[in-house]
């Protein structure tokens, strides 16, 4: 029997912290509570199409149609339970379940940390497996090379987890990022404030890097 993805792992654990924080806690995506972090990734799973025609007006954050109308059915507690059961089971044609890890494991870690950080008292950071850690990691490279391609220096992520490096933008003059795999992830998908990572370089480099990091 084939390895069970990590991202099926945290995608269980995903659902168990929605459960323990309820439909109303807040989250570090912007204009989203709980239930609409929810609605997000339910509806990525099960109706990505819909979720792009939400994107083509390009409305505000909280009050994307399709997904604002399964947020609201999970504004009640049955309604949000129910919802969170059904993100949870394997049940239906779920397309981008297909693609595993190089689809979902980014996109879970991610989220989970979004709802365990948004309290006023954020949650530490978790402690995962080695085998896990090396796995965001090689997914990032096709995240980090998009995400910053306008970085105004060169970048190179630094894992202190399993002493990895990758080149994520080339340039004469290089800031090094230092964390772990998740740490690094955050910081890559724009959520730099909560990231817990290191910056090395030369001072106006890394002051320029930081610069693009808040305007991104």
């Amino acid at each position: 029997m084939p390895p069970v993805p990590w991202s099926e792992a945290e995608r269980h654990a995903l659902a168990a912290t929605f459960r323990q924080v309820g439909p109303d806690a807040p989250t570090l995506c912007e204009g989203w509570r709980s239930r609409d972090l929810l609605a997000h990734v339910e509806l990525r799973e099960r109706a990505p199409w819909r979720q792009g025609l939400d994107k083509l007006g390009k409305p505000r954050p909280g009050e994307e149609p399709r997904q604002s109308a399964l947020a609201a059915r999970a504004a009640t507690p049955a309604g949000y339970a129910a919802l969170v059961d059904t993100f949870e089971e394997a049940a239906g044609l779920r397309p981008v379940r297909l693609l595993k890890d190089r689809a979902n494991l980014i996109e879970y870690v991610v989220h989970h940390e979004d709802l365990r950080r948004a309290a006023d008292t954020p949650a530490p950071p978790r402690s995962l497996p080695a085998a896990m850690q090396e796995a965001i990691f090689e997914q990032l490279r096709g995240f980090a090379t998009l995400a910053l391609r306008r970085s105004p220096t060169g970048v190179v992520l630094v894992d202190t987890a399993g002493g990895r490096r990758l080149v994520a933008r080339r340039g004469a003059d290089s800031v090094a990022v230092a964390g772990t795999p998740l740490e690094l992830a955050l910081l890559v998908t724009g959520r730099s404030p909560h990231a817990q990572v290191e910056l090395t370089g030369r001072p106006a480099e890394v002051a320029a890097f930081r610069e693009f990091l808040a305007a991104s």
